[in-house]
């Protein structure tokens, strides 16, 4: 890992308890514990080819590295700034010979691929409520109507066929997930609901699904982030600081 001094205007953040250092906006789009969780569902096997979508700084993309050896990954984002600090976070943390950032608007046709795996953490928030005035925030958190739907078309177009998506998306919008995936050909899909504590409604669902696959979806025992005393799981303090796989990584075997 490499110690280049980060700039005024940026953070140098440490992340699955200090094995990844990356840079980061103090202001704007910051990537977060969706990020981790995200790398974590991913169920890739060494040798995969994987592409994130909206990847930001790169967080969740080199997460997953972090987590399996021998993978290659390519970060898309339509951001410059934030695809310009990815390129510096894969070199600073040793990942040049197996990763790259690009600067894509993945709702544009992608010459790329075919990738077995496609993660992603879109915008999800409505615009029909205030965005925020940050202009890196609000590009990466306002969504239009259709934006699901693009995103997931995208995938399936880079995808091989049995290839697998993983998204996490907000809690209540999981009706607009299934359908998506469903208009798209993905099957087979694995859902995992996110609380933040016993008791609570969810906040978040992961979704794994297959290219092509035929299969009835499936919803998995929830992840639940915070115990009665309001401290982190065990579960959760596994994935968020040592970078272990989710449950549903393991139980979906690539095909």
């Amino acid at each position: 890992m490499t110690t280049t001094k980060a700039p005024a205007d940026i953070t140098d953040d440490g992340i699955l308890n200090g094995r990844l250092r990356l840079f980061q906006p103090k202001r704007g789009h910051r990537f977060g514990h969706d990020a981790i969780l995200l790398a974590a569902a991913v169920p890739v096997r060494t040798g995969d080819r994987v592409a994130e979508f909206g990847s930001g700084v790169g967080a969740a993309g080199l997460a997953l590295l972090a987590r399996v050896p021998g993978i290659d990954v390519t970060l898309f984002e339509i951001d410059p700034a934030l695809c310009t600090l990815a390129q510096e976070n894969i070199v600073r943390n040793g990942f040049s010979d197996c990763a790259r950032a690009v600067v894509q608007d993945v709702t544009a046709p992608l010459q790329a691929g075919p990738f077995d795996h496609v993660l992603m953490n879109p915008p999800f928030n409505d615009r029909r409520f205030q965005a925020s005035p940050e202009s890196g925030r609000r590009l990466a958190h306002a969504a239009s109507p259709d934006l699901l739907a693009r995103w997931i078309g995208s995938a399936r177009a880079v995808l091989r066929d049995r290839g697998r998506l993983t998204l996490i998306w907000r809690a209540e919008g999981l009706a607009d997930v299934l359908r998506e995936l469903e208009t798209a050909g993905f099957g087979a899909v694995s859902i995992l609901p996110v609380h933040p504590a016993t008791g609570k409604p969810a906040i978040r669902v992961i979704a794994v699904g297959a290219k092509g696959d035929e299969a009835p979806a499936r919803t998995l025992p929830p992840l639940i982030l915070n115990d009665d005393a309001s401290r982190p799981s065990a579960e959760a303090e596994a994935i968020l600081r040592q970078g272990t796989a989710l449950r549903m990584a393991e139980e979906n075997p690539p095909s």
